[in-house]
C-alpha cells in the first residue's frame, strides 16, 4: 500500500490522469507449467471409472493460480515493451519518446498513468485484445478507497468501510470520543475476564488494520490491540470499541496528496524506549513525506531491548533509513530522482551523535553492526540528519497514546483531512 500511495502522490505532483481497469476471471487466463490433475466436479461423469481430469489452464482454488495468472500478465506488459521495476514488482514502467507510461497492478486491479493520455488509450486497447478487460475509466474506487481530485490533489478515505466498521460493531448511534486511545493505559498488564467470543474481537482488529492504509493515526491503537489477538480480555474489547467510538465522529477523514509537491523525502522518526512492560521492548515510529503528502508510515516493536534510550532512538533512525532508501530507489523507477539528501528529522541528540561520530565506541560496541549503515548513509550524502523539539516530534503519535490537545495538533500536522466535515 505505500506503493500505492506513493505511486498515486507523484501523479497528483505532476498533474498525470488516471484510469483503472479490470481482468475479468483472471486466474483463468493462467497457464499451468506442471502436470496437475483434479477429481471430477460434481455432476460430471465418465465412462470409465477412476478418471481424473487434467488442467490445462490454472483454475480457482489452485494454489498456483495467482502466480500463473501474474506471469501471463507480465509476458503481456513486457512483450508490449514495459519494465519490470526491481523495487516493486507489481510496478511497470514504459519509456517511449517523450511519452511515459506507468502500470500498477493489485492482483486483478490494475492502475495505469502516465503523461501521455494518447498512449494511455493505446495501451488500454492493446491490453483488451489480450484479456476479458473491464474499462473502468477515471480511478475513484480502488481496494476500499475512495479516490478524490481536484486542483489541490488526491484524496484518499475509506468512509463506506469505515461505516461498516461502525455498523457491525453496532455503534451507529453511539457518542463519539475525541482520541482513539486512553492516555497512561495499561493494556498489556490487563488482567480482566477474558472475552467470551474472541472471533469477534480478531475480525474488529483485522478490520482495523486495514484502515491504517489511510488513517495513519490509528497506527499506535490498532498496533496495541493487534497483540492481544490469542487471548483477548474484556478490557482489550472495550478499547477496541473505544477506537470505533472514535471513528464515528470522523469516518470520512483521510489524506491529502498534495499537488503542490518538491517531490523530496523527508521522515521524521521517534522511539517510546521499554514502552512493552512486559518484553521491555522498544517502540519505533516513523512517517515520511513525499514533499508534504504523507505516503508510508508505521509503528513496530524493535527485535531486541535497548540499553538507553539513545539507543532506541538510533534503532529507530537506522529503521525509517531502509525505508527512505527503499522509497528513492522507487520513486527513481517512477521517473523521480534525488540529487539532495533525505532528510529525518529526530529529538534525541544523543542518538544524532552517535549517528555522526564513528569513534564513540564505548558506549555503542553492544549495538549490531547492521544499525550503523545508519553512518554510511550520511558520510555518503544520501541522508541527513536534524533534530527537533519534542514538542513537535510529528512521530510521537505513532509511539504512544497522546491526550486530545496533543492528538489535535500532530493530526493536523500529519497531512490528515475530512472533506466530509462542514466548513
Amino acid at each position: 500500500m505505500v506503493t500505492v500511495r506513493t505511486f498515486l502522490a507523484v501523479a497528483a505532483a505532476k498533474c498525470w490522469e488516471l484510469h483503472q481497469m479490470d481482468v475479468h476471471n483472471a486466474f483463468l487466463h493462467g497457464d499451468l507449467d506442471e502436470e496437475v490433475y483434479m477429481k471430477l466436479p460434481p455432476g460430471f461423469r465418465s465412462s470409465t471409472p477412476n478418471q481424473a481430469c487434467r488442467l490445462r489452464k490454472s483454475l480457482y482454488g489452485l494454489k498456483q493460480a495467482p502466480r500463473c495468472w501474474f506471469a501471463k500478465l507480465k509476458s503481456a506488459l513486457l512483450r508490449y515493451g514495459f519494465t519490470q521495476s526491481y523495487s516493486d514488482y507489481s510496478l511497470f514502467t514504459l519509456h517511449r519518446d517523450s511519452a511515459e507510461l506507468y502500470v500498477l497492478v493489485y492482483v486483478d486491479d490494475l492502475i495505469i498513468s502516465g503523461n501521455d493520455n494518447k498512449s494511455i488509450e493505446s495501451f488500454k486497447s492493446y491490453l483488451s485484445t489480450c484479456f476479458h478487460m473491464k474499462d473502468l475509466g477515471t480511478l475513484k474506487y480502488f481496494l476500499g478507497i475512495e479516490v478524490a481530485r481536484n486542483s489541490n490533489g488526491i484524496f484518499l478515505c475509506q468512509q463506506k468501510y469505515t461505516l461498516d466498521i461502525i455498523a457491525e460493531a453496532g455503534l451507529l448511534g453511539s457518542k463519539p470520543v475525541g482520541f482513539p486511545l486512553e492516555q497512561n493505559h495499561h493494556l498489556p498488564l490487563a488482567t480482566g475476564t477474558p472475552l467470551q467470543n474472541p472471533d469477534r474481537y480478531r475480525r474488529l482488529v483485522g478490520r482495523l488494520v486495514y484502515l491504517t492504509v489511510t488513517r495513519a493515526e490509528l497506527s499506535y491503537c490498532v498496533h496495541m490491540l493487534a497483540q492481544f489477538m490469542h487471548k483477548p480480555l474484556e478490557e482489550h474489547w472495550n478499547a477496541a470499541i473505544r477506537v470505533v467510538r472514535y471513528l464515528k465522529g470522523n469516518p470520512g477523514q483521510g489524506i491529502l496528496l498534495k499537488a503542490a509537491c518538491d517531490l523530496q523525502l523527508y521522515a521524521w522518526c521517534d522511539s517510546d524506549w521499554a514502552g512493552c512492560p512486559l518484553s521491555r521492548r522498544s517502540l519505533t515510529g516513523w512517517i515520511v513525506f513525499l514533499g508534504n503528502s504523507p505516503i508510508s508510515w508505521k509503528t513496530k516493536k524493535q527485535n531486541v531491548v535497548s540499553r538507553s534510550s539513545a539507543e532506541a532512538e538510533y534503532r529507530s533512525m537506522a529503521t525509517t533509513t531502509c525505508e527512505l532508501k527503499w522509497l528513492k530507489a522507487l520513486l527513481l523507477s517512477l521517473g523521480v530522482s534525488h540529487s539532495l539528501p533525505m532528510r529525518i528529522y529526530c529529538d534525541s541528540q544523543s542518538a544524532l551523535h552517535i549517528a555522526a561520530n564513528p569513534v564513540f565506541h564505548e558506549r555503542t560496541k553492544h549495538i549490531e553492526v547492521d544499525c550503523h549503515f545508519l553512518r554510511d548513509e550520511l558520510l555518503k550524502g544520501n541522508i541527513s540528519t536534524h533534530h527537533v523539539s519534542t514538542k513537535i516530534q510529528l512521530a510521537d503519535i505513532f509511539t504512544k497514546a497522546l491526550g486530545k490537545q496533543q492528538f489535535d495538533y500532530f493530526l493536523n500536522k500529519l497531512g490528515i483531512h475530512n472533506l466530509h466535515a462542514p466548513t
